[in-house]
């Protein structure tokens, strides 16, 4: 799970892209730095309505995901594409946890950490690489 923090400067209408998909896009604009970035967000299918409290100008706290795809072309070549799907938008400080629905498998974040009841093997203690 990553979260962004900025203006809203662009909402787009809800897309229906196929009978069973849809998507809307949306831009923040994060301002902290000297040079402000336009970040485009994808929200999809039941997530497209959360966009609908919001407006342009609004400071918003984004909860997405980073998702990556291959594809092939009919000619043979192979490119690579990246979406951020956004699955919260909340006011900043407004942290209310996990949404309803919770997170994808993709934003679980990390398998959890050993407890100090596991005990390490000799192989995992002669591990010499740094992660």
């Amino acid at each position: 799970m990553f979260k962004f923090t900025g203006t809203i400067k662009v909402i787009q209408p809800t897309q229906q892209v196929t009978e069973k998909f849809a998507k809307r896009e949306f831009v923040v604009t994060d301002t902290t730095s000297m040079y402000p970035q336009d970040i485009m967000f994808q929200a999809t299918q039941d997530k497209c309505s959360m966009l609908d409290s919001y407006n342009v100008n609004d400071q918003v706290e984004v909860s997405f995901n980073l998702r990556g795809r291959e594809w092939t072309s009919p000619q043979g070549e192979v490119k690579y594409f990246n979406t951020i799907e956004a699955w919260r938008i909340e006011r900043p400080g407004q942290g209310t946890g996990m949404p309803a629905g919770g997170p994808s498998a993709m934003s679980l974040g990390n398998a959890p950490a050993s407890t100090p009841s596991s005990p390490i093997t000799a192989a995992e203690d002669d591990d010499d690489l740094p992660f």
